[in-house]
């Protein structure tokens, strides 16, 4: 056997072997890492709405839904003549009702995934109640240090606690309720997670329309 071939085959093995090794791992760690996974959207969900208690998963048709969510943030869009540095891509991943202490249903809480960020996708819990926007966090964030992730610090975040039918962010500090200060050098970030929320205000009023299941 000749020495090419020899060495061929042992690092075949070693590919083997080694693919078994870490495929060994991934499923002996999937139960730790579903438990901490659980663990951040328990926190995230009593972050946008602190009085969570319970919370009833929510069943919609996917493709539906974000056809509708799609159509209705690029119609304000255009009626409003606004402008964004991507064009919206955004999908509702999933969506809770939630309900305090005493079992009132107080509102919903939607997890969406934007694949317009600067380093790929965000992925951001929006809890939305009768006054409004209650809160969002982020889920998965992995944008620039000290540019794009500015956008996890609560002044930013802060900005989205309204009442309003869709958010627009602005650069130049434009007055108005709907109006989102864009993060000074990471205006991508800003319009992910502008298109974000705006994906779950839509989703939320598809929840009142009779074609969801």
């Amino acid at each position: 056997m000749s020495k090419i071939v020899k060495d061929t085959l042992i690092l075949f093995m070693i590919t083997i072997f080694t693919g078994l090794f870490l495929g060994g791992i991934f499923n002996i760690t999937a139960p730790a890492r579903k438990k901490q996974d659980d663990l951040a959207k328990q926190e995230a969900y009593k972050s946008v709405m602190p009085k969570t208690d319970t919370v009833e998963n929510v069943k919609f048709d996917t493709n539906k839904a974000n056809e509708f969510v799609k159509k209705t943030v690029l119609d304000n869009e255009k009626k409003n003549k606004i402008s964004t540095i991507k064009e919206f891509n955004a999908v509702i991943d999933e969506a809770v009702l939630v309900k305090d202490k005493d079992g009132k249903e107080i509102g919903h809480i939607i997890t969406v995934t934007d694949n317009e960020a600067y380093d790929g996708s965000l992925t951001v819990v929006v809890g939305i109640d009768n006054n409004g926007v209650s809160g969002i966090s982020f889920l998965s964030l992995t944008e620039t240090p000290g540019l794009g992730m500015k956008a996890d610090d609560s002044s930013f975040k802060n900005q989205f606690k309204k009442k309003v039918d869709y958010f627009e962010y602005t650069k130049t500090n434009d007055a108005g309720d709907n109006k989102v200060d864009a993060i000074s050098s990471a205006t991508i970030t800003t319009n992910a997670t502008t298109h974000a929320v705006n994906a779950a205000l839509a989703f939320k009023s598809y929840l009142g329309k009779e074609n969801h299941e």
